[in-house]
């Protein structure tokens, strides 16, 4: 795999070449798309949140640097060439914001892992609140393959991904109607209801159970969906 950077009007696209087409699904997964030789992910190449930096253009090239490191053992694992290491990455993540702060949920198939259940997550997704992505965003940073991109018209106001030992992306500020769009365990319900459980002697706020369930019978995720019936028995 080969990597390079361009720029277009005002959008930046960081853009990976020579996969093997195998890994093609892999990539629109996680919403790469096709770009001249290849596939890309772009961004506002000036946006507002990254006045935060001295030189945005710098910020870009670290991440870009990132990028390059970390995106060919992105894909491989997202295509489950790869075995995930969550347990290592959640752990890793823990103790880089050990001291700090943060409103933050995990929710998804890690959240499930967590509580025990006999589930594999391909990656580790994350809600957090209010300035609490602005600061995940510089104790990460060495991390992120791409910037915080503010979202609009999506389930939150902003986007991060990074590769630490595994995929790992959270959520700002979700939107505050996600819950009338159907059942979700990370909307406003699911984090006023959060339970907290005790993982490797750190508390992890996570969804209820039930609600975790309803996402997966909404999606037509059976076999998940037994386990989470099983654990609500027990």
């Amino acid at each position: 795999m080969k990597t390079y950077r361009k720029t277009v009007d005002d959008q930046t696209y960081f853009v990976v070449t020579d996969v093997d087409p195998v890994l093609h699904d892999a990539l629109r997964g996680m919403m790469f798309a096709e770009f001249e030789e290849g596939f890309a992910r772009s961004f506002p190449s000036d946006a507002p949140h990254y006045k935060q930096y001295n030189n945005p253009a710098t910020h870009l090239d670290q991440l870009f640097e990132n990028f390059t490191r970390y995106t060919p053992d992105l894909i491989l694992q997202s295509a489950k060439q790869q075995p995930v290491p969550w347990e290592k990455s959640l752990l890793a993540f823990l103790d880089i914001i050990q001291g700090h702060e943060f409103d933050w949920y995990l929710v998804g198939s890690g959240a499930l892992a967590v509580r025990g259940l006999p589930v594999e997550p391909g990656d580790l997704d994350l809600v957090v609140q209010g300035q609490s992505t602005i600061r995940l965003s510089e104790l990460l940073l060495d991390y992120m393959v791409e910037p915080v991109i503010h979202s609009r018209d999506w389930v939150g106001e902003w986007f991060c991904r990074t590769f630490l030992h595994a995929r790992f992306e959270w959520v700002g500020d979700v939107n505050p109607d996600l819950d009338d769009q159907g059942p979700t365990d990370f909307g406003p319900t699911a984090i006023k209801r959060c339970d907290t459980i005790v993982w490797h002697g750190h508390a992890i706020k996570v969804p209820p159970l039930d609600l975790q369930l309803a996402v997966c019978e909404a999606r037509g995720l059976t076999e998940r969906a037994k386990l989470i019936q099983q654990a609500m028995k027990d």
